[in-house]
């Protein structure tokens, strides 16, 4: 049982950091994705993407990660947005119905996928935005 069956993938996107997180997030693999939070912001990152689409298991251990994100980057003025799939309740990412159940999800900014999450505003200033 050695093998992690975690992955986190990072990006840039404009002012984005992206974290593309696939896999479990338990209590093994989940301070993996703390750690890659806490890099970023030491390396200066203030807008932070959190990538849960791919995520099929997250237990506590996993929404405790997500919620002390939210407040490192709370602490230090930055901003988290999280990508979960829009897709229905039953259907939709396990990450998603875990927050609804513990009751959590209000506290998160929650996109259906990496081009809402990265969209600053939708300003004209944004210049056209062709995929």
């Amino acid at each position: 049982m050695g093998h992690v069956s975690l992955k986190v993938c990072e990006e840039e996107r404009g002012e984005w950091a992206v974290l593309r997180v696939s896999g479990e997030m338990d209590l093994v693999t989940s301070p993996a994705v703390r750690q890659h939070v806490h890099d970023a912001v030491a390396d200066g990152r203030r807008s932070l993407v959190l990538d849960l689409s791919e995520v099929l298991f997250c237990d506590s251990s996993g929404v405790g990660v997500l919620i002390a994100s939210r407040r490192l980057m709370r602490s230090c003025a930055g901003q988290l947005r999280l990508i979960l799939p829009a897709r229905g309740a039953e259907d939709g990412s396990h990450v998603n119905r875990v927050l609804a159940a513990l009751g959590v999800r209000r506290l998160f900014d929650c996109y259906p996928d990496l081009d809402a999450a990265t969209d600053t505003g939708r300003s004209a200033t944004a210049g056209p935005l062709s995929a």
